[in-house]
């Protein structure tokens, strides 16, 4: 039966594979720096890696918003959520996962009469608006530095075009482990409580958590829907929103890697910690939201704005305001009918 329920979850890593590789290697296929096949492998390999490495810090962000209590629960809280990115997936906007999932545990928060946890839902939405800016500012100070340097060498093209090719293949890989990382919480995590998975040991060599259990089945959801319905967001990304050149397409992908690794990298919150700096903190960002304002910070400084494609930029902006709120409406509608006509507990109360 948990299998059946995680199903859900599944479909929601699928959607995310198919929705979010674009972010880290959309540039990059976009400028024919690289094909679509070898950036969907690159992408699964690490993607994987990412999940079942670092994935656990964004996951016990996520749970705090809302902590679903019920598998049936978890399980409509994750449909909705995948419906969401699939419908917008199929019209070729790169959208948000994590938006969708949190509208999703919304809903579920409203429906059970669980409190929501505003606190943790304005720390989530915060980041929805810092992850684009702190994006557009890293991409634009970066290629600003990286134009003036190659001016200053004078490289010769054919060097310059094979430092750029493995720029981005390095910028990509990165990319999709801190994705795996950050992301994995969206597609298994809200399952981590309710989980009954045992944990299984090797020779008392090393354990796996039923957690990281779900991160690998996780990870691997998002790397097969790369392979199967990756490319069309990936050619959005790449071409619809301004034409880049194969530098530019670096330095969007770089800028996108590192904001997703400062949101969701527990040694590094550990070490500003200790050194008694301001910390990031580690919540599932969106990483469509973090590439896309990498494009927009480089072309602002590249044509102070000319290049980019104003109207297709609204319409994306539309498409993440209506995401949230989709989710909330398909997540409510969803619990009510599973829990009246399917006679399926949807929530447990909380005294």
């Amino acid at each position: 039966m948990f299998a059946f329920f995680l199903s859900s979850g599944l479909f929601l890593g699928w959607s995310l594979g198919a929705n979010d590789a674009a972010n880290v290697f959309g540039a990059a296929v976009g400028t024919r720096m690289l094909s679509f096949r070898r950036a969907a492998l690159y992408c699964g390999i690490f993607v994987i890696l990412g999940a079942v490495v670092s994935g656990a810090g964004a996951a016990r962000t996520l749970n705090d918003l809302g902590g679903v209590n019920a598998l049936a629960g978890a399980f409509v809280v994750s449909l909705a959520a995948a419906l969401t990115v699939y419908w917008l997936t199929s019209l070729g906007y790169p959208v948000s996962t994590t938006q969708a999932l949190v509208g999703a545990i919304v809903g579920w928060d409203w429906f059970s009469g669980h409190a929501v946890d505003y606190a943790a839902l304005e720390q989530i939405v915060l980041s929805w608006l810092a992850s684009p800016l702190l994006a557009g500012i890293c991409s634009a100070a970066l290629y600003t530095l990286i134009a003036f340097l190659i001016k200053r060498s004078k490289i010769h093209m054919f060097n310059l075009d094979s430092l750029t090719r493995s720029g981005l293949i390095l910028a990509g890989v990165a990319g999709a482990y801190a994705l795996g990382a950050n992301n994995i919480a969206n597609v298994v995590g809200i399952f981590i409580p309710v989980a009954p998975l045992p944990e299984f040991s090797f020779g008392g060599l090393f354990k796996i958590t039923a957690a990281e259990q779900l991160f690998l089945l996780g990870g691997v959801s998002i790397a097969v829907g790369t392979f199967t319905y990756g490319e069309r967001v990936m050619l959005t990304v790449g071409r619809g929103i301004a034409t880049m050149s194969p530098v530019a397409a670096f330095v969007a992908v770089a800028a996108n890697a590192l904001v997703l690794f400062l949101f969701s990298s527990q040694d590094l919150r550990a070490f500003l910690l200790q050194c008694g700096l301001p910390s990031f903190p580690l919540v599932p960002v969106s990483s469509s939201q973090a590439i896309v304002g990498s494009i927009v910070g480089i072309g602002l400084v590249k044509g102070r704005g000319r290049g980019i494609r104003w109207r297709m930029l609204g319409r994306i902006s539309a498409a993440w305001a209506a995401t949230p709120v989709f989710a909330i409406l398909i997540s409510f509608v969803s619990l009510f009918i599973f829990q009246n006509v399917f006679q399926q507990n949807t929530y447990f109360p909380v005294r």
